[in-house]
């Protein structure tokens, strides 16, 4: 009987090595793997901050999820959800992952700016979530043009 690899057959279990037969990542590429990263632990924490409001976790009696708008009651439980998706996706530097995570920010944007009555409006939450946008485009487009053909 034949020991299992003899022959080579386990040959495709071996570990990938960077340099063996093409060429490393970019460092554009490598930049914006960072900031997906990045934003991936931010989104946790906007995920599990968003929890912790639904669960009443270190919140006042008269804060509780219970006695907030339907409008702040939904927008918080989908950013719960959304943020928590978006943070794997990105952690994974998944195409999904940046889709999520973009539809999070512009979600987030849309009831900043079109819906203050929700979240209060904050002008400082949509400068920083429209920067981090534009950061994430301009290390895409950079990631981009470094890319073979």
């Amino acid at each position: 009987m034949n020991e299992p690899g003899a022959s080579g057959e386990l040959y495709g279990l071996d570990p990938v090595r960077e340099h063996e037969g093409e060429e490393g990542v970019g460092l554009w590429t490598r930049r914006l793997v960072f900031f997906l990263r990045v934003m991936a632990g931010v989104s946790m924490i906007k995920g599990l901050y968003h929890w912790s409001e639904v669960c009443g976790i270190g919140l006042e009696p008269t804060e509780l999820f219970e006695n907030h708008s339907i409008a702040w009651q939904t927008a918080t439980v989908f950013f719960a959800v959304i943020d928590l998706v978006a943070a794997v996706g990105l952690w994974l530097a998944a195409a999904w992952g940046a889709v999520i995570w973009l539809t999070a920010v512009a979600s987030m944007l849309a009831v900043e700016i079109f819906f203050p009555q929700v979240f209060g409006g904050g002008l400082m939450t949509g400068l920083l979530e429209g920067g981090l946008l534009a950061l994430y485009l301009w290390l895409a487009l950079k990631s981009a043009h470094e890319q073979p053909g």
